[in-house]
């Protein structure tokens, strides 16, 4: 199973828009560990200084 990193973006009208991380190769990123997807996801959010989320994914379903 793999997981993904989902960034979540809110413009100042409150219009939320969804993307999903890709790597350097502009595909979508696929971590293989879940301790690492989210160990990755906390340190982006807490480097945001635009207030974007980020949470893990996996199957459709957001893990959190």
């Amino acid at each position: 199973m793999s997981y993904n990193i989902l960034k979540t973006m809110t413009s100042p009208s409150g219009k939320k828009t969804c993307v999903l991380m890709l790597d350097g190769l502009s595909e979508i990123l696929e971590i293989k560990e879940l301790s690492e997807a989210i160990k990755i996801a906390e340190m982006f959010n807490q480097n945001t200084d635009s207030g974007w989320v980020y949470k893990v994914k996996t199957g459709g379903k957001i893990i959190n």
